[in-house]
């Protein structure tokens, strides 16, 4: 069965086989944006959420819009006809870069054409307990709409973590420019404090993630001005499309850890 599969120019193959041009945007600056879906039971969940905040990014960074939800499930249907997911789970990553550098230097050409591609890995959600650390050196900026966007540069995500397992933990947490609690290097934060569900504010320049909309339209939880010192009792919580984790420790500190986190994230996939 499937590990790993790429679509690119109308065609699927292997990582290896398929080519992006050297001087894409992408590649060269980090110019472009992603998402990634979750595929269960052979179906995409959340597929409008995830095409809406695909549009919004590009329409944000002044990109051409990427391909619309009926040219996606076309590429899904093409997925469950093969039958190529192990289980019938995996996660579609849709790329959009702003195309071909054809000049030097990061000036956009007018006559720019973006490029789409797609990786397909078969994959089962994760719920395992994990530790985090508050990185001490990288912070998202709050007053920058690029942190609104899910883009191809994850440098600063990628730095946080590599130093917050160089110390021991599973993860990193980032606080924002303005002090706040903002997100971790891939996930949403939600913490659940004297019988409520908080999470930080998209103020505080936390990725607007899927599943923290989801969990905000059901009224599950609220936005709030986290610190970054847990309070006594709190349970903290790092989502995304594809995973669920319980915090039981940041630092030094203990937290109680978060109960059914898997039942949680499940109810939010109910559309």
């Amino acid at each position: 069965m499937l590990k790993k599969l790429g679509w690119a120019n109308d065609s699927w193959g292997s990582f290896h086989d398929l080519k992006i041009p050297i001087n894409d945007r992408g590649l060269n600056y980090g110019d472009g944006i992603f998402e990634t879906i979750f595929i269960y039971n052979n179906k995409p969940k959340l597929l409008t959420a995830h095409i809406n905040r695909w549009h919004k990014s590009a329409a944000i960074l002044g990109m051409e819009l990427p391909p619309k939800k009926d040219a996606l499930e076309k590429i899904i249907t093409e997925i469950i006809s093969k039958k190529l997911l192990e289980n019938g789970t995996g996660a579609l990553r849709v790329n959009w870069s702003r195309g071909s550098n054809n000049n030097r230097g990061i000036t956009i050409d007018s006559d720019n054409k973006c490029r789409f591609w797609a990786e397909l890995t078969s994959l089962e959600p994760s719920f395992k307990i994990i530790t985090a650390l508050i990185s001490s050196q990288e912070r998202r900026n709050a007053n920058s709409l690029i942190s609104q966007c899910k883009s191809f540069n994850y440098l600063q995500s990628i730095q946080a973590q590599r130093l917050a397992r160089k110390e021991g933990f599973d993860e990193a947490l980032l606080l924002s420019t303005s002090g706040e609690m903002c997100c971790s290097s891939t996930a949403n934060i939600i913490v659940k404090r004297k019988g409520k569900l908080l999470t930080p504010r998209i103020a505080s320049g936390c990725l607007p993630g899927i599943m923290r909309e989801q969990a905000l339209k059901k009224k599950l939880v609220e936005e709030a001005e986290l610190s970054m010192h847990p309070e006594l009792g709190d349970e903290w919580l790092l989502i995304n499309s594809l995973s669920c984790h319980p915090i039981h420790k940041i630092g030094a500190i203990d937290l109680t850890i978060f109960k059914d986190a898997q039942h949680f994230w499940e109810e939010l996939l109910i559309e």
